[in-house]
């Protein structure tokens, strides 16, 4: 099942040395073959850039950086997007093992809709022990950004090939074009974000600027997903701080004035319980609070950039907030 389309392959390490030989593995076995592999490495301390160069030596086409920097998630995918072109860009956590035919199933997906803006697919990821990860992201009413099915067992749902609010950047397949569309400054995702939320907010991006997200129930991939709310303990003080920081940098570039009025009461609710739980049990997250204050007039800048491009109407991103997909 292969495809001419060019794919370039774009992998973020941090400390990742041991996800690399399987991650690897899977990106070797696709079809078609990825024109060009990227792997940038945020400064680990654990051997990833020797375990990648030990990985990669099968493949062809294959850059690897490593940066002297931990530039998050956010600025080593902008490093991977900028040393690439292909026109098609598969984003690849290394904890994920995409199917042979992953790619291939997406983007006959996207040939399959030549009429539509089809800007990124992604398909069904799920967990070493069976259960789903993500069908593609969702919103709701107190501002959170869900993957569809995370956690369920795999008993057939979420069968349905769909538009979606978004695709998780663990495995996401983005047309390079449409990333080039909303990049603000050259950046595809926004740095300030660092590390959790940058694809939600690639994806609000995106609806805004009239490319839709497919989700493609046939193409498979499996995620360990290290990082998940129920987990929040055991992430790193760093990772939660940007969490609880990049929760407020979404609604202040991408949040409309109605939004703000109906989805006050729940968001409100959770702020509250948010600020409560930082201030008796997380504090090494307060300063969360204080990077958002002394940014403040940065954000209303980068909110005054983002909404000035919008070519959407505020309906088409604010229905995301009353349904989980909408038929192809």
């Amino acid at each position: 099942m292969s495809t001419n389309a060019g794919v370039a392959v774009c992998i973020v390490t941090h400390d990742s040395a041991a996800d690399l030989q399987g991650c690897l593995e899977a990106v070797a076995a696709l079809d078609p073959t990825p024109a060009e592999v990227a792997i940038v490495d945020c400064a680990s301390s654990d051997g990833s850039v020797e375990a990648a160069r030990r990985s990669a030596s099968g493949l062809a086409g294959v850059s690897i950086e490593p940066l002297s920097a931990n530039l998050g998630f956010a600025g080593g995918m902008n490093r991977a997007v900028e040393t690439t072109r292909s026109p098609w860009v598969l984003s690849l956590n290394p904890d994920a093992r995409p199917a042979p035919d992953y790619v291939a199933r997406l983007l006959a997906r996207a040939a399959a809709a030549p009429a539509r803006r089809v800007g990124a697919l992604t398909g069904r990821l799920l967990r070493p022990d069976g259960r789903i990860d993500a069908c593609g992201m969702r919103l709701t009413w107190t501002w959170r950004h869900l993957d569809r099915g995370s956690g369920q067992a795999d008993r057939g749902g979420w069968r349905r090939p769909e538009r979606v609010f978004g695709a998780t950047g663990a495995a996401g397949l983005f047309r390079r074009e449409a990333l080039l569309d909303v990049a603000l400054d050259g950046a595809v995702f926004c740095p300030e974000l660092h590390s959790y939320r940058e694809d939600a907010e690639l994806a609000f991006r995106l609806q805004e600027r009239g490319w839709e997200v497919v989700y493609e129930p046939t193409a498979v991939a499996y995620h360990v997903r290290a990082n998940l709310p129920s987990r929040r303990r055991a992430m790193t003080a760093e990772v939660n701080r940007h969490s609880l920081k990049n929760r407020y940098l979404l609604r202040a570039y991408h949040q409309g004035g109605l939004n703000l009025l109906w989805t006050l009461p729940p968001t409100l609710l959770r702020d509250v319980g948010a600020f409560a739980w930082v201030a008796l049990r997380e504090r090494s997250s307060a300063g969360a609070y204080g990077w958002l204050w002394h940014h403040r007039r940065q954000i209303l800048a980068r909110r005054r950039q983002i909404r000035a491009r919008r070519t959407a109407s505020q309906w088409a991103v604010d229905r995301w907030f009353f349904r989980s997909g909408r038929p192809l």
